[in-house]
């Protein structure tokens, strides 16, 4: 597993973790039943904590993407589509929530912001 921790990123070492687990198992990468590296191999490799890692894998538990047997360790759990579309859309609105605080700030009306959220949707 691919997974690149970044010390100059905002966001604390477990959610980037989550977060690259996570688009993984929507993308396709890892399939539902694939085993995840042990909390400790992953702590390891990284060169981090091994609480790190198990904060991550908890969030990820608890978020339906992945099952912890105990014993076995952990895989990625049967994809419901629902759950992966509900935490992608609150990303989205995130996101969403973050440009229109810009775009007030900036004077930049609904009607602007929704014509380059429109351009940028309509173009990929």
């Amino acid at each position: 597993m691919n997974i690149i921790i970044s010390n100059s990123s905002g966001k604390p070492i477990y959610e980037q973790i989550t977060s690259q687990i996570k688009n993984m198992i929507i993308s396709g990468e890892l399939q539902a039943g694939d085993g995840l590296p042990s909390m400790r191999t992953l702590a390891k490799d990284l060169r981090i904590s091994v609480i790190t890692t198990k904060r991550a894998y908890n969030d990820l538990e608890q978020e339906g993407f992945i099952a912890t047997v105990t014993g076995k360790g952990s895989f990625v759990a049967a994809r419901n589509t629902e759950v992966i579309r509900e935490g992608n859309l609150r990303i989205v609105e995130e996101h969403i929530t973050a440009a229109v605080d810009i775009a007030k700030k900036s004077g930049i009306s609904c009607q602007e912001l929704t014509e380059v959220l429109q351009v940028i949707y309509e173009g990929e």
